[in-house]
Protein backbone atom coordinates (compact mmCIF):
# COMPACT_ATOMS: atom_id res chain seq x y z
CA UNK A 1 0.00 0.00 0.00
CA UNK A 2 1.56 3.18 -1.03
CA UNK A 3 0.35 6.91 -1.10
CA UNK A 4 1.13 9.67 -3.49
CA UNK A 5 3.60 10.94 -0.70
CA UNK A 6 5.78 7.52 -1.38
CA UNK A 7 4.76 6.18 1.87
CA UNK A 8 3.22 3.42 3.27
CA UNK A 9 -0.58 4.09 3.39
CA UNK A 10 -0.75 2.81 7.70
CA UNK A 11 2.87 3.75 8.03
CA UNK A 12 5.21 1.43 10.86
CA UNK A 13 2.15 2.06 13.32
CA UNK A 14 0.24 -0.11 11.59
CA UNK A 15 2.38 -2.75 9.84
CA UNK A 16 4.01 -3.04 13.63
CA UNK A 17 0.74 -4.41 14.64
CA UNK A 18 0.43 -6.31 11.97
CA UNK A 19 3.54 -8.19 12.43
CA UNK A 20 3.38 -8.23 16.15
CA UNK A 21 0.34 -10.31 15.63
CA UNK A 22 1.58 -12.88 13.17
CA UNK A 23 4.56 -13.37 15.96
CA UNK A 24 2.09 -13.75 18.12
CA UNK A 25 0.28 -16.77 16.79
CA UNK A 26 3.19 -18.70 15.83
CA UNK A 27 4.52 -18.55 19.49
CA UNK A 28 1.28 -19.28 20.86
CA UNK A 29 0.94 -22.15 18.32
CA UNK A 30 4.27 -23.45 19.03
CA UNK A 31 3.39 -23.39 22.80
CA UNK A 32 6.60 -21.13 23.49
CA UNK A 33 6.50 -18.79 26.49
CA UNK A 34 7.25 -14.80 26.56
CA UNK A 35 9.57 -15.45 28.62
CA UNK A 36 11.44 -17.99 26.83
CA UNK A 37 11.12 -16.12 23.58
CA UNK A 38 12.58 -12.95 25.42
CA UNK A 39 15.29 -15.04 26.81
CA UNK A 40 16.27 -16.19 22.86
CA UNK A 41 16.41 -12.56 21.70
CA UNK A 42 18.49 -11.60 24.59
CA UNK A 43 15.44 -9.40 26.15
CA UNK A 44 12.71 -9.69 28.13
CA UNK A 45 9.01 -11.46 28.62
CA UNK A 46 7.87 -7.62 28.39
CA UNK A 47 9.90 -6.61 25.27
CA UNK A 48 8.07 -9.65 23.44
CA UNK A 49 5.03 -8.53 25.08
CA UNK A 50 6.01 -5.06 23.45
CA UNK A 51 6.89 -6.20 19.75
CA UNK A 52 3.22 -8.44 19.93
CA UNK A 53 1.16 -5.32 20.67
CA UNK A 54 3.31 -3.31 17.95
CA UNK A 55 4.54 -0.82 20.29
CA UNK A 56 8.30 -1.27 19.60
CA UNK A 57 10.61 -1.01 16.58
CA UNK A 58 11.71 -4.78 15.29
CA UNK A 59 15.03 -5.58 14.50
CA UNK A 60 14.87 -7.65 11.48
CA UNK A 61 17.86 -10.15 13.21
CA UNK A 62 15.07 -10.40 16.45
CA UNK A 63 12.44 -11.50 14.19
CA UNK A 64 14.76 -13.53 12.07
CA UNK A 65 15.65 -15.85 15.56
CA UNK A 66 12.29 -15.47 16.35
CA UNK A 67 10.87 -17.17 13.66
CA UNK A 68 13.41 -20.24 13.68
CA UNK A 69 12.23 -20.84 17.43
CA UNK A 70 9.15 -20.58 16.21
CA UNK A 71 9.63 -23.38 14.07
CA UNK A 72 9.01 -21.45 11.00
CA UNK A 73 11.06 -22.81 8.03
CA UNK A 74 8.89 -22.22 4.94
CA UNK A 75 11.48 -19.37 3.47
CA UNK A 76 8.74 -17.75 1.45
CA UNK A 77 6.24 -16.81 4.52
CA UNK A 78 10.01 -15.87 6.35
CA UNK A 79 10.51 -13.57 3.40
CA UNK A 80 7.28 -12.11 3.49
CA UNK A 81 7.54 -11.48 7.84
CA UNK A 82 10.90 -10.08 7.22
CA UNK A 83 9.85 -7.80 4.69
CA UNK A 84 7.29 -6.43 6.68
CA UNK A 85 9.99 -5.99 9.93
CA UNK A 86 11.97 -4.02 7.22
CA UNK A 87 9.22 -2.11 6.14
CA UNK A 88 7.65 -1.32 9.84
CA UNK A 89 10.91 0.82 10.38
CA UNK A 90 10.68 3.09 7.25
CA UNK A 91 8.85 6.16 8.70
CA UNK A 92 5.54 7.37 7.35
CA UNK A 93 5.61 10.64 5.38
CA UNK A 94 4.10 12.76 8.22
CA UNK A 95 7.55 11.49 10.16
CA UNK A 96 8.96 14.53 8.12
CA UNK A 97 7.46 17.00 10.74
CA UNK A 98 8.74 15.67 13.56
CA UNK A 99 9.76 18.60 15.16
CA UNK A 100 6.19 19.69 15.10
CA UNK A 101 4.31 16.44 15.60
CA UNK A 102 4.44 14.46 19.13
CA UNK A 103 5.36 10.95 18.61
CA UNK A 104 2.00 10.13 20.52
CA UNK A 105 0.30 11.76 17.53
CA UNK A 106 2.24 9.88 15.12
CA UNK A 107 1.29 6.64 16.24
CA UNK A 108 -2.45 8.02 15.32
CA UNK A 109 -1.72 8.92 12.18
CA UNK A 110 -0.23 5.75 11.30
CA UNK A 111 -3.92 3.94 12.54
CA UNK A 112 -5.49 6.48 10.74
CA UNK A 113 -3.66 6.10 7.34
CA UNK A 114 -4.59 2.40 7.32
CA UNK A 115 -8.19 2.32 9.35
CA UNK A 116 -10.62 1.12 7.16
CA UNK A 117 -13.58 2.36 9.15
CA UNK A 118 -12.81 5.74 11.77
CA UNK A 119 -15.82 6.43 13.98
CA UNK A 120 -15.23 9.37 15.89
CA UNK A 121 -16.89 12.19 18.39
CA UNK A 122 -16.37 15.91 18.67
CA UNK A 123 -17.39 17.95 21.57
CA UNK A 124 -15.80 21.26 20.57
CA UNK A 125 -14.15 21.51 17.14
CA UNK A 126 -15.10 20.07 13.96
CA UNK A 127 -12.96 17.18 13.18
CA UNK A 128 -9.73 17.65 11.63
CA UNK A 129 -10.17 15.33 8.60
CA UNK A 130 -13.26 17.95 7.57
CA UNK A 131 -11.68 21.40 8.59
CA UNK A 132 -11.21 24.15 6.02
CA UNK A 133 -7.73 25.40 5.92
CA UNK A 134 -8.86 28.97 7.65
CA UNK A 135 -11.01 26.76 10.54
CA UNK A 136 -7.71 24.63 11.32
CA UNK A 137 -5.91 27.51 11.66
CA UNK A 138 -7.59 29.37 13.93
CA UNK A 139 -7.97 26.10 15.88
CA UNK A 140 -4.32 25.89 15.83
CA UNK A 141 -3.33 28.80 17.08
CA UNK A 142 -5.72 28.31 19.89
CA UNK A 143 -2.83 26.18 20.99
CA UNK A 144 0.25 28.03 19.74
CA UNK A 145 -0.52 31.50 19.71
CA UNK A 146 3.46 32.30 20.55
CA UNK A 147 4.72 30.22 17.46
CA UNK A 148 6.24 31.58 14.12
CA UNK A 149 4.21 32.20 11.31
CA UNK A 150 6.01 29.47 9.27
CA UNK A 151 5.31 26.59 12.07
CA UNK A 152 1.67 27.60 12.20
CA UNK A 153 0.90 27.13 8.21
CA UNK A 154 3.26 23.87 8.33
CA UNK A 155 0.29 22.82 10.99
CA UNK A 156 -2.32 23.86 8.83
CA UNK A 157 -0.70 22.17 5.52
CA UNK A 158 -0.16 18.94 7.55
CA UNK A 159 -3.36 18.73 8.37
CA UNK A 160 -4.68 19.16 5.06
CA UNK A 161 -1.72 16.45 3.54
CA UNK A 162 -4.09 14.06 6.10
CA UNK A 163 -7.64 14.48 4.53
CA UNK A 164 -5.61 13.22 1.54
CA UNK A 165 -6.84 9.62 2.51
CA UNK A 166 -10.68 10.35 1.66
CA UNK A 167 -10.09 11.03 -1.80
CA UNK A 168 -7.65 7.94 -2.42
CA UNK A 169 -9.16 4.91 -4.42
CA UNK A 170 -9.58 2.59 -1.20
CA UNK A 171 -10.97 5.53 1.22
CA UNK A 172 -11.61 4.80 4.71
CA UNK A 173 -15.57 5.28 5.65
CA UNK A 174 -15.30 8.44 8.39
CA UNK A 175 -18.60 8.64 10.34
CA UNK A 176 -18.52 11.60 12.62
CA UNK A 177 -20.89 12.34 15.61
CA UNK A 178 -20.84 16.49 16.02
CA UNK A 179 -21.84 18.04 19.53
CA UNK A 180 -24.15 21.04 17.76
CA UNK A 181 -21.85 23.36 20.46
CA UNK A 182 -18.93 22.82 18.16
CA UNK A 183 -21.07 24.02 15.45
CA UNK A 184 -22.02 26.76 17.00
CA UNK A 185 -18.86 27.78 18.41
CA UNK A 186 -17.21 30.88 16.76
CA UNK A 187 -13.84 29.55 15.60
CA UNK A 188 -11.95 32.34 13.82
CA UNK A 189 -14.95 34.44 13.05
CA UNK A 190 -17.99 34.11 11.44
CA UNK A 191 -16.61 34.25 7.88
CA UNK A 192 -14.33 31.17 8.34
CA UNK A 193 -17.41 29.12 10.51
CA UNK A 194 -20.08 29.71 7.42
CA UNK A 195 -16.93 28.59 5.12
CA UNK A 196 -16.64 25.55 7.36
CA UNK A 197 -20.14 24.87 7.45
CA UNK A 198 -20.32 25.12 3.70
CA UNK A 199 -17.80 22.71 3.76
CA UNK A 200 -19.56 19.97 5.90
CA UNK A 201 -22.20 20.24 3.78
CA UNK A 202 -20.49 19.26 0.92
CA UNK A 203 -19.00 16.59 2.44
CA UNK A 204 -21.84 15.28 4.02
CA UNK A 205 -22.95 13.88 0.29
CA UNK A 206 -19.87 12.37 -0.06
CA UNK A 207 -20.25 8.25 -0.44
CA UNK A 208 -17.30 7.35 2.16
CA UNK A 209 -18.74 10.27 4.60
CA UNK A 210 -20.97 10.20 7.37
CA UNK A 211 -21.69 13.10 9.77
CA UNK A 212 -24.66 13.45 12.47
CA UNK A 213 -24.89 16.39 14.55
CA UNK A 214 -26.11 16.06 18.48
CA UNK A 215 -28.58 18.76 18.75
CA UNK A 216 -28.37 20.84 21.82
CA UNK A 217 -31.98 19.70 23.41
CA UNK A 218 -30.66 16.37 23.83
CA UNK A 219 -29.10 17.54 26.74
CA UNK A 220 -26.19 14.95 28.43
CA UNK A 221 -25.91 11.74 26.54
CA UNK A 222 -24.15 8.27 26.13
CA UNK A 223 -20.33 10.19 25.46
CA UNK A 224 -20.89 12.53 28.24
CA UNK A 225 -17.11 11.84 29.14
CA UNK A 226 -15.61 13.90 25.96
CA UNK A 227 -14.48 13.14 22.33
CA UNK A 228 -12.70 10.13 21.19
CA UNK A 229 -12.34 8.32 18.01
CA UNK A 230 -12.95 4.72 17.44
CA UNK A 231 -10.91 2.86 14.43
CA UNK A 232 -10.95 -0.42 12.51
CA UNK A 233 -8.65 -2.00 10.63
CA UNK A 234 -9.44 -4.07 7.14
CA UNK A 235 -6.69 -7.03 8.80
CA UNK A 236 -9.18 -8.96 10.87
CA UNK A 237 -5.80 -9.82 12.78
CA UNK A 238 -5.39 -6.39 14.38
CA UNK A 239 -7.80 -5.14 16.82
CA UNK A 240 -10.29 -2.35 16.92
CA UNK A 241 -8.63 0.83 18.66
CA UNK A 242 -10.04 3.86 20.74
CA UNK A 243 -7.80 6.86 20.90
CA UNK A 244 -8.31 9.75 23.64
CA UNK A 245 -6.71 12.96 23.06
CA UNK A 246 -5.28 14.65 26.03
CA UNK A 247 -3.63 17.83 26.58
CA UNK A 248 -0.17 16.43 26.42
CA UNK A 249 -0.70 12.74 25.52
CA UNK A 250 -3.16 10.22 24.13
CA UNK A 251 -4.74 7.35 25.38
CA UNK A 252 -4.38 3.75 22.93
CA UNK A 253 -7.35 1.87 23.77
CA UNK A 254 -7.31 -2.04 22.36
CA UNK A 255 -8.43 -4.35 25.12
CA UNK A 256 -11.67 -5.64 23.51
CA UNK A 257 -13.59 -5.16 26.80
CA UNK A 258 -13.13 -1.54 27.34
CA UNK A 259 -13.45 -0.66 23.49
CA UNK A 260 -16.41 -2.68 23.20
CA UNK A 261 -18.16 0.36 26.33
CA UNK A 262 -16.77 2.67 23.92
CA UNK A 263 -18.51 0.87 20.82
CA UNK A 264 -21.58 0.77 22.72
CA UNK A 265 -21.74 5.09 23.50
CA UNK A 266 -20.65 5.35 19.97
CA UNK A 267 -23.98 3.62 18.61
CA UNK A 268 -26.20 5.30 21.24
CA UNK A 269 -24.79 8.55 19.95
CA UNK A 270 -25.66 7.79 16.37
CA UNK A 271 -29.37 6.91 17.46
CA UNK A 272 -29.65 9.68 20.08
CA UNK A 273 -28.22 12.42 17.01
CA UNK A 274 -30.03 13.39 14.06
CA UNK A 275 -30.08 10.84 11.38
CA UNK A 276 -27.35 11.40 8.58
CA UNK A 277 -30.07 12.18 5.71
CA UNK A 278 -30.95 15.28 7.44
CA UNK A 279 -27.16 16.58 8.33
CA UNK A 280 -27.56 19.17 5.32
CA UNK A 281 -30.40 20.50 6.46
CA UNK A 282 -29.18 20.70 10.24
CA UNK A 283 -25.86 22.35 8.85
CA UNK A 284 -27.85 24.67 6.55
CA UNK A 285 -29.87 25.90 9.38
CA UNK A 286 -26.73 26.87 11.67
CA UNK A 287 -25.43 28.18 8.73
CA UNK A 288 -28.33 30.80 8.22
CA UNK A 289 -28.08 31.22 12.25
CA UNK A 290 -24.62 32.87 11.35
CA UNK A 291 -25.68 34.90 8.32
CA UNK A 292 -28.36 36.10 10.36
CA UNK A 293 -25.58 37.73 12.85
CA UNK A 294 -24.76 40.21 9.90
CA UNK A 295 -27.98 41.64 9.23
Amino acid sequence: MTTSDGGSTGGPTVLRMLLGAHLRKLREAKGVSREEAGYLIRGSESKISRMELGRVSFKERDVADLLTLYGLNDEEERNALLTLARDANRPGWWHREGDILPNWFQSYMGLEAAASLIRTYEVQFVPGLLQTADYARAVILLGHRQAPATEVERRVDLRMKRQRLLNRPDPPLLWVVIDEGALRRLVGGREVMRAQLEALIDASKMPNVRIQVIPFEYGGHAAAGGSFALLRFPDQDLPDVVYVEQLNSALYIDKREDVEQYLVSMEQLCIEADPPARTPEVLGKILRDFEAMDE
